[in-house]
C-alpha cells in the first residue's frame, strides 16, 4: 500500500544525534581571510551503487560532504548510514528524475512527473514560471523538504538540485527553499565562456539568491579532468575564495580521482573542508 505525504504533518526530531557540525569559530577580525574547498557528492540515495561509490569517497577523505536524494530506492538506507558515519548532509532536490522507492505517494509521484515533463520540454523551461504548475510545485519541494527531516532528523541547512532545478524560476520566485541555507549557486565561467545573456541571467539568478540565501563564491564540476586547466583554477581559487565542486562518483573516472588522492596532491595550500564551515 502506498503511503500519502501530508505536507501539514510535524516534523521530526530537532536534533540530528551528531549529524550536523557545529558551526565554525568566529575569526578574529585581524586575521587573514581563508579559501575552503568544498568536494561535494550529488545523487546520495539515488541507489545503491551511487551511494556504496561515494561512501567510499567519504571515508578516503576526499569527499567532504553529500547532497541526497529523497524518495529514491535506497534513500532510507543512504540516511542510516549517514547519520552513522557522521557524513554532513544536504537535500539534493529532484523535480526531473521519477522517484523509486516502494510505496511512494501515488499524488506525490504524479505531481513530480508533471514537473518532470515540463522542465524536460525546452532548455529554456526552466527560465519560465508557469503559473499553472505553481501548486505542483509548491507540493513537490514541501514534499522533499518534510521526507529530508524524517530521515535526517532535522531540516537541512544546505539545498541545491538533480539537474540544478532548484534554480528553476517557479522555485525562485515562488521562494520555495528555506530561507537562510545554503543554496548552491550558478557554475562559474571566464570570461568569454558563455555569452552575454546568459552571464547576465545568471548574474541575475545568483542576486535574487544572496537575498534569502548563503552561497559560496565559485561553484564548479570536477570533470572535465583533462586538460588539467580547470582543476589548476579551482585549486589556486580555493586558497583564498569559498569554492564547492561538485561531483558524481558513481561516474568512474572521477571514483578514481578521488579514491586515489589526487584531490590530496593538488590540495598544498588548500583548506578542505564540509559546508558546514561556509560563515
Amino acid at each position: 500500500m502506498s503511503r500519502e505525504w501530508n505536507p501539514r504533518a510535524g516534523a521530526g526530531p530537532d536534533a540530528m544525534n551528531g549529524q550536523r557540525a557545529s558551526p565554525p569559530a568566529q575569526q578574529d577580525a585581524a586575521a587573514p581571510a581563508r579559501g575552503l574547498l568544498i568536494v561535494n557528492a550529488d545523487d546520495w540515495g539515488r541507489d545503491r551503487v551511487t551511494t556504496d561509490r561515494t561512501l567510499d569517497c567519504t571515508r578516503s577523505g576526499a569527499v567532504s560532504s553529500v547532497s541526497a536524494m529523497v524518495f529514491m530506492e535506497d534513500s532510507e538506507r543512504a540516511a542510516a548510514l549517514a547519520r552513522e558515519m557522521g557524513i554532513e548532509v544536504g537535500l539534493h532536490l529532484n523535480l526531473t528524475t521519477s522517484f523509486s522507492a516502494p510505496g511512494c505517494p501515488r499524488r506525490l509521484v504524479e505531481h513530480q512527473q508533471e514537473l518532470a515533463r515540463y522542465l524536460g520540454r525546452h532548455r529554456l523551461s526552466q527560465v519560465v514560471f508557469h503559473p499553472g504548475l505553481v501548486r505542483a510545485f509548491e507540493y513537490v519541494v514541501a514534499a522533499e523538504l518534510e521526507e529530508f527531516r524524517r530521515l535526517y532528523g532535522a531540516a537541512p541547512d544546505r539545498v541545491d538540485g538533480h539537474h540544478h532545478m532548484h534554480l528553476c524560476a517557479n522555485v525562485l520566485l515562488a521562494r520555495l527553499l528555506p530561507s537562510g541555507t545554503l543554496v548552491r549557486r550558478n557554475f562559474s565561467f571566464q570570461p568569454g565562456e558563455k555569452s552575454l545573456g546568459n552571464v547576465l541571467y545568471r548574474r541575475f539568478v545568483d542576486r535574487m539568491l544572496v537575498r534569502r540565501h548563503r552561497l559560496v563564491d565559485f561553484f564548479f564540476s570536477l570533470p572535465p579532468l583533462e586538460p588539467s586547466s580547470q582543476l589548476e583554477r579551482i585549486f589556486s581559487l580555493a586558497r583564498q575564495s569559498l569554492v564547492e565542486v561538485e561531483t558524481h562518483p558513481v561516474n568512474p573516472d572521477e571514483y578514481r580521482f578521488l579514491t586515489e588522492g589526487e584531490v590530496f596532491r593538488r590540495a598544498e595550500g588548500v583548506r578542505l573542508g564540509p559546508p558546514s564551515a561556509v560563515p
